[in-house]
């Protein structure tokens, strides 16, 4: 990072928070309401499934590429603007018209463009605050992500019962101007383009494909394969309950709203905790509790048909979810530390995931319409089982118990019992 007066740091984080807080809803478009809306207007449970497994597995594709830019660019910051501008102006098409153009081709063109957001985020987190703020800052981010979250679902629930479809407009346009506006208040000249990538000591390094990163690190490998069977199973879960409560209820906004809602209380807390929870048990030990969560929602959801037993469901969510995403990052940095490819590599990890999400979309439609949604519930839940168990056996390599950045200089890094605890 480089030098300046503290006051421009601490209102960079500020920033940084503000940021997160607003991302939340500019950075998905339609988001979780985007299933409870088409089911409402006719659109089937498999359809819905097609379009989800579309756009992610475009995301999946381009991510990489989109880490790998992430690495070598200084524009950290523009690389969060344009793409939260175009996803807004693709949601408020869907809105608009919700045909088969504008689902198809707006959601399609959402999918790849936003997915440079995510990498973009960390790597601008990471070049602001350094590797040993790093673990930290995330859990704060995921913080101000979720809190931002609740405000507005609760903002869109009040909005549509005020103004209709209109209030969901205005709060969109307001979300993506704040996201904007707050992004460019962090100060560029204080985010270390070298630390950024996982460079600690700005040695020059080649940055290669995200897929050979991925190729050269058993752990990466690893949390990669993880990842990916936890985000088969969980995927799906929030968008069938959303599908089924909105068609049962009628009010799709609302009842959506009320479902996410739950989740991203719970992932708040989640985020709290997780520093603490991290520094007091270790990052393998929330690993086991995030994975161990999803069988239990699952077996949940599939035994109750109540609206009353979305609570423990979506509670869990945000214990399962919620703390995945906080440890995902931070096990890819440890992982990388000192490579200079810590945004290619966790780009690789993210298609890695994005391949079971995906995957998931359509499995679960096509389950929804064999066995209804409590099978679709049953069969995603468990599957978590198998990525618990592949955790357990590989969690020296996935979750190291600290960086080391000597491994840097013989890449790949060494396994965790040969690093120094």
């Amino acid at each position: 990072m480089t030098s300046s007066p503290p006051s421009e740091f601490r209102r960079s984080l500020i920033a940084l928070s503000i940021l997160n807080f607003f991302l939340a809803d500019a950075r998905d478009g339609l988001g979780p309401f985007l299933d409870g809306f088409l089911a409402t207007r006719g659109w089937e449970p498999f359809t819905l499934g097609v379009i989800a497994t579309i756009g992610g597995v475009l995301a999946m594709l381009t991510t990489p590429v989109f880490g790998a830019l992430v690495d070598a660019s200084p524009y950290k910051r523009t690389l969060i603007i344009l793409p939260v501008t175009f996803v807004t102006m693709m949601a408020l098409w869907t809105l608009a018209s919700p045909n088969g153009l504008s689902v198809f081709g707006g959601q399609s063109a959402t999918a790849i463009v936003g997915a440079v957001i995510g990498p973009a985020l960390m790597g601008l987190t990471l070049g602001l605050v350094g590797e040993a703020r790093f673990s930290r800052q995330v859990s704060r981010n995921e913080f101000w992500n979720h809190t931002g979250n609740v405000a507005s679902l609760a903002a869109i629930y009040a909005g549509t019962l005020l103004f209709g479809l209109h209030g969901v407009v205005g709060l969109m346009l307001f979300a993506a101007l704040a996201t904007i506006a707050a992004t460019l208040a962090i100060e560029p000249k204080l985010i270390d383009h070298q630390v950024a990538r996982g460079l600690v000591h700005h040695e020059e390094a080649e940055v290669p494909s995200g897929f050979s990163v991925l190729a050269g690190s058993k752990g990466l490998i690893l949390l990669s394969l993880v990842l990916m069977i936890f985000h088969f199973g969980n995927a799906p879960i929030s968008r069938l309950i959303a599908q089924a409560f909105s068609i049962q209820l009628g009010t799709p906004f609302r009842t959506t709203a009320i479902t996410t809602g739950v989740s991203q209380l719970s992932m708040i807390g989640m985020a709290l905790m997780a520093p603490w929870l991290i520094g007091r048990f270790g990052l393998a030990a929330i690993f086991v509790v995030a994975l161990a969560a999803l069988p239990i929602r699952g077996a949940i959801a599939g035994t109750f048909s109540s609206f009353a037993f979305i609570f423990p469901v979506q509670i869990l969510d945000g214990v399962g979810a919620g703390l995945i995403g906080i440890v995902t990052p931070i096990a890819a940095e440890r992982i990388l530390s000192g490579s200079g490819r810590f945004n290619v590599g966790l780009a690789a990890v993210m298609t890695v995931q994005g391949i079971g999400a995906s995957l998931s979309n359509v499995i679960a439609g096509w389950l929804t319409d064999l066995g209804g949604y409590g099978l679709a519930y049953w069969v995603h839940g468990s599957v978590a089982l198998v990525a618990l168990a592949l955790f357990v056996w590989g969690r020296h390599d996935i979750a190291p118990r600290m960086p080391s950045s000597a491994a840097a200089a013989d890449w790949p890094p060494r396994s965790a019992e040969e690093t120094p605890a």
